[in-house]
């Protein structure tokens, strides 16, 4: 069975890190683009950093120059390094990969459940 599980997430001081972690597993054949996304309470999931198969990386303004995407193709993960993390950061975190499946060879888009950030004092 193909999956996409997040971890790392939890509660974190201002100005704290945490890394977060986007595992695909099954018969994968290639691991395209990946996103991860965030949802707050009451508002829009929102992109918050992409990253591309050759390694092309994009931010959402309000994290650039404190989140880092990063993946490692021999593990199947992506990871999402969050320094000087804020309150406003705190919501789900969400992970969307595009995977090639060994059994089609076609494309498919598959979520995680989720992992909880709280940015709290």
């Amino acid at each position: 069975q193909v999956q996409v599980v997040e971890s790392g997430g939890g509660l974190v001081q201002p100005g704290g890190s945490l890394r977060l972690s986007c595992a695909a597993s099954g018969s994968i054949f290639s691991i395209n683009a990946v996103g991860w996304y965030r949802q707050a309470p009451g508002k829009q999931r929102e992109l918050v950093a992409s990253v591309s198969s050759g390694g092309t990386t994009n931010y959402a303004d309000s994290v650039k120059g404190r989140f880092t995407i990063s993946r490692d193709n021999a593990k199947n993960t992506v990871y999402l390094q969050m320094n000087s993390l804020k309150p406003e950061d705190t919501a789900v975190y969400y992970c969307n990969a595009e995977l090639t499946l060994i059994a089609t060879m076609l494309t498919y888009s598959y979520w995680g459940q989720g992992t909880q950030v709280t940015v709290s004092s």
